[in-house]
């Protein structure tokens, strides 16, 4: 059965840190980019945004020009698991955090053609 699994959302202070991590099973995690996509309060998760995306072996990254330098994507293709560092939150980043396995990577906008998608794990950030 093909899974999508996110963990490590959670309620922080401003400033705080969480790494969300993503664990696919019944298939292979490194057939695919990975992206983080987060759906804020209110919107539909096609109204999201991506926040990451990792190529299949882990040498490129593309983050938002809003995001560089506070979120930092990452993969353990032996443990078939992507992860996601956000640092410095803000309250602006509260938000429900999907990871997705997708077909293609760019330099430009990201990952492309989801395949699959996890259930998402929610991040708040208070003020």
């Amino acid at each position: 059965q093909v899974q999508v699994v996110e963990s490590g959302g959670g309620s922080v202070e401003a400033g705080g840190a969480l790494t969300l991590s993503c664990t696919a099973s019944g298939f292979d995690l490194d057939d695919y980019a990975v992206g983080w996509f987060r759906q804020a309060p209110g919107l539909e998760r096609e109204e999201g945004e991506g926040v990451s995306c990792i190529n299949w072996d882990g040498s490129k990254t593309f983050v938002p020009k809003f995001l560089k330098g506070r979120f930092t994507a990452s993969r353990d293709n032996a443990k078939n698991t992507a992860y996601l560092q956000m640092d410095n939150l803000k309250p602006e980043d509260t938000a429900m955090y999907y990871c997705a396995a997708a077909a293609y990577y760019n330099d430009y906008d990201g990952c492309t053609y989801v395949k699959h998608w996890g259930q998402g794990t929610l991040v708040t950030v208070s003020s």
